[in-house]
Formats: structure tokens, sequence, C-alpha cells
């Protein structure tokens, strides 16, 4: 990217921070993320069947609505906003800049949306919730939405889940587009932990990342709240319950366009600490050059060891039933059963003396 924007102004970080020259967003998507993004970009006719749905979709009119009834960032309006998008792009050396916009709503929120040309939205509420190293690393999570390209199948996602409420009256419609709108869901959740950690990039300030997580779970009471606590709630969330709460957790997710807070902040720190994040750091890193020719294998390879590892990792019930089940455990039924009511860790003895109460074993 070069040191000026396209009206000749000069753009570097505000502060000292490390550039990424030619970085591709493999070098930060999350492993399900990239290597669905992989498949797609290799598809042959998959940018001309994009264009010809770009008809369809509400684009032209999403831009006008923006223009006519948000504020757009520049140097005149929100300055400081215009300082950290630049700064994120030079950081991320996104080749053009995208537009910004600010758009009265109390809810926090910000999104990166369009075919042909991102453009980043940001409501007032997100902007008075967050300090300004919170907001850098928000806004250059939507720069990192935009490099990974992102925005186009946000976009079709908000269309699609537009057209899921209109055809909801017609079963066989609802069901097809119903269908189409969970699975770009379950897709679109991995691409905002690739983004979380293109923020990170972006700002490099690990704290400022998690703050920013936790305060869009609890508010702005930061003198009430705490990092590593909120942290601990993710471990909690992650391990607590039988198979019972296994599945809750998944029905409460299904609906949702973003994983939760707490458990993004984990993810979050967890990359961090990882040796990749460090390679990232130290300039070893995939360019955009080199993108076309990225292994779709290898891609999906990364992915599937992510996923065993995860397995391998994880915490929750039901994740340890997989493991047992792929470990061949004996007395899978039994083991359901108990698992399922929570009583998976009870020892298989027989009759003891003392009360049979069921209280608590120490």
């Amino acid at each position: 990217m070069s040191d000026t924007d396209t009206d000749g102004h000069e753009h570097v970080p505000s502060r000292e921070r490390r550039r990424f020259p030619g970085v591709s967003s493999r070098a930060y998507e999350h492993p399900a993320d990239r290597s669905a993004l992989v498949a797609l970009r290799k598809l042959s006719g998959f940018d001309t069947v994009f264009k010809a749905l770009s008809g369809l979709l509400p684009e032209r009119s999403l831009r006008l609505l923006f223009l006519s009834d948000s504020v757009r960032v520049s140097e005149q309006q929100f300055p400081h906003l215009h300082t950290m998008l630049l700064d994120a792009c030079s950081v991320l050396d996104l080749p053009k800049v995208p537009q910004m916009f600010v758009k009265q709503d109390p809810q926090p929120n910000a999104m990166c949306i369009g075919l042909d040309e991102p453009i980043i939205v940001l409501s007032t509420g997100l902007v008075e919730l967050l300090d300004e190293e919170e907001m850098r690393a928000v806004v250059g999570h939507e720069v990192g939405h935009a490099l990974s390209g992102h925005a186009v199948y946000r976009t079709i996602l908000l269309f699609l889940t537009n057209v899921a409420l209109k055809v909801a009256w017609i079963p066989l419609g609802s069901i097809a587009v119903g269908a189409l709108v969970t699975a770009l869901r379950e897709w679109f959740r991995k691409s905002e932990l690739s983004a979380d950690r293109a923020g990170l990039l972006a700002g490099q300030d690990l704290q400022a990342s998690l703050r920013g997580l936790m305060k869009l779970a609890g508010g702005n009471h930061l003198h009430e709240m705490n990092v590593d606590a909120f942290l601990a709630q993710a471990e909690e969330y992650e391990k607590a319950g039988d198979l019972r709460d296994s599945v809750l957790k998944i029905m409460n997710m299904l609906p949702r366009s973003h994983p939760f807070a707490a458990v993004r902040a984990a993810e979050l720190k967890k990359w961090s600490e990882s040796r990749d994040y460090q390679r990232l750091m130290d300039g070893h890193y995939p360019r955009r050059t080199e993108d076309k020719d990225a292994s779709v294998s290898d891609s999906f390879r990364e992915s599937a060891n992510h996923y065993a590892e995860s397995v391998r990792s994880s915490k929750d019930p039901l994740m340890g039933l997989v493991r047992d089940i792929a470990g061949g455990a004996n007395d899978l039924g039994g083991r359901l059963r108990d698992t399922f009511t929570g009583r998976g860790g009870a020892p298989k003895e027989g009759p003891k003396e003392g009360p049979q109460d069921g209280s608590p074993k120490p």
C-alpha cells in the first residue's frame, strides 16, 4: 500500500506498530473460515456468478441509504475515526481505503458490507462505548473483513435473511432459504474469529481487544469488570454442565451471526499466545501474491487438524463423549446415559455402607 490515500494525504500508523506489507488474509484467518474461502475462490466462474447475483442484491440502495441517513467518516467528520481507518489500512496494507459511516443506533454494532467495494458502518452505540485503543481494534476488525472478502458474503447473508422473512409463509421456500442462512451464519461466526485476529494485528494491544469484547458483553462499566474474570467465564462456559448443556449451547448459538463475546475473547487470547501469531509478528507470513497458488486440500487439511485438536483439548462434555467414541469406549449406551444426566464421573462400584441418598461424594 502506498503512503498516501486517494486525496494525496499521507497516512501512517499514529503510534509505532509493525506493518505487514502485502499480507494475505490467510495469515490471520481461522482455519474453518480460510478453507471455505479458498475453496470458493477456486471455483470456476465464481466471480461471474456473484456479479450476476449483484443485480438482485440491494447494494446500491444500501449505499444511498447510508449516504443519506448516516455520517460519512472523513477529515471533517469523526476525524479520529478517519485516522484509525487510515491507520488500520496502513498496518494491514489494504490497497484501497473503504468508506466508513457512523449510523445513529444505540446498540453497539459494526459491519462491513458491499459486493464491488466494501463499506464499513459503525453504530453510535459502539463509538460511545469504546475508548480509542478498543475502537482501533474494532476498526481493524472491519478492515480485516474487507481484506478477506467477507463483505460479499455478509451482504448475501443480509439479503437472504430478508428473503427468509418474506417467504416464511411458504413451507418449502422457508426451509430452503433457512438452510442457506443457517450455513452462512455458521461460516460467518468463524469469519468473526478471523476478523478479531485482524483487529489485534491492527491495534497490537491485546488488552484493548479483550476489553472491547468485555464491554460488548457488559457495557461501559469498566471499573466494575475484570478481563481475567471475564476469560474465566469462557472457561467455565466450555466445561460446565453435562450433555444437556452442550445441546443447549448449540441451540443458543444457531440463530446468532456472532460467537459469544466471552468465547471470542478466549479464542483471541489463545491465538495471541500461539506460534502462528509470533511468526506473523516476526514478519513471517503468507503474501497476497501467493494467494493464487494456495492449495484447497492444504486448507481443508489445516481445518480438519484444527477441529481434531479442538476435540482433543475441549473440556465440553459433548466433545469428551466424541473422544470416547473415537477411542472405542466400552458400554457406549450406558456412558451416553450417564454423561447426558450428569453422572458420567460417578464410580461404577457395588453398594456401600452408609447413606444412599445421592449426596455428593468427596
